[in-house]
């Protein structure tokens, strides 16, 4: 696998704004970028088919789009001491975006923002390729955090983030994995910031349907068990990142909710996906949904067993 950041283009706002991210993350993490844009397979006009039924060559001007030459462009300025490249390949986007996540370090993507109450669309593109990917995927839109998360330097030679806003880890303590964990506090360590741990619990369905209210000894119990679990499980990742200082939150309730509300303040979001080969197909799962929807910050989905 090559250690490579890779963003895929398409024009939109969303996609250039995940570009500026992208380079910003390349930048911290001393990687080159790689600009990919997806080119849908060309199909001519009646005019342009040939009298045998084979399609003729995709017109030069095809090709000559210039919006990856002038985004690579503008991202060398901004960011000169960024080892850059740019690559144009012919095919569904979903399937060349797919694929260029899985020989890369990251694959980050734009999503269009729509409003408060509405939420963020999160296009058929970007919901396939976190769908299919076996690597992490960030989902970026326009917003703040291009001015106040990411700030430079003294020297100018590599960005920094504020130390007030942290990176905020979805937690399942009934599916702990490594990868997510490990993604998780290297985005932390990374960024010199805090991480900032959410696990949502349920009291059990019993309690919900019995005829009295939930005793509060009782409820404190559950409380206090789910805290320790969560303490437990993040205390081997608290030996191997020392200098990343972890807050947790263990709060009943919905964890997407929690999730969201934590978000507002966060300079990047991870939630993980299982991975599911099924008949059926694959899918994103009911947190990791809501918070793509609804983070204002960047969310990093990172697939596990």
């Amino acid at each position: 696998m090559s250690r490579t950041v890779v963003v895929g283009l398409d024009g939109s706002p969303a996609s250039l704004a995940a570009a500026e991210w992208a380079a910003r993350e390349a930048r911290l993490r001393r990687l080159p970028l790689k600009l990919l844009h997806a080119v849908e397979h060309w199909a001519p006009p009646y005019g342009y088919a040939s009298l045998a039924g084979i399609s003729a060559p995709a017109p030069a001007a095809y090709w000559d789009d210039p919006m990856p030459r002038d985004t690579f462009d503008q991202l060398a300025e901004r960011h000169p001491d960024l080892d850059i490249s740019m690559e144009q390949v012919e095919g569904q986007p979903v399937s060349v975006l797919a694929g260029a996540a899985q020989e890369a370090e990251v694959l980050v993507l734009g999503s269009r923002g729509l409003g408060a109450m509405t939420g963020f669309l999160i296009g058929s593109v970007s919901q396939a390729v976190l769908a299919h990917a076996e690597r992490p995927v960030v989902v970026v839109r326009t917003g703040p955090w291009m001015d106040s998360v990411c700030l430079s330097t003294p020297d100018g030679n590599r960005p920094q983030v504020s130390a007030c806003q942290p990176v905020v880890l979805g937690l399942d303590l009934s599916r702990p994995c490594d990868e997510l964990l490990d993604y998780a506090f290297d985005a932390a360590a990374t960024r010199r910031t805090p991480l900032h741990v959410v696990h949502g619990w349920s009291m059990p369905p019993a309690y919900d349907f019995g005829p009295a209210p939930i005793a509060p000894e009782v409820r404190d119990g559950m409380a206090t068990a789910q805290a320790t679990a969560l303490g437990n499980a993040l205390r081997p990742w608290r030996g191997k990142y020392p200098e990343v200082r972890v807050e947790e939150e263990s709060s009943v309730g919905p964890a997407a909710r929690h999730l969201v509300e934590a978000a507002a303040d966060a300079c990047l979001v991870v939630v993980g996906r299982r991975l599911r080969r099924s008949a059926v197909g694959t899918h994103l799962g009911p947190v990791a949904h809501a918070v793509l929807h609804h983070s204002p910050a960047p969310v990093a989905v990172v697939p596990h067993p």
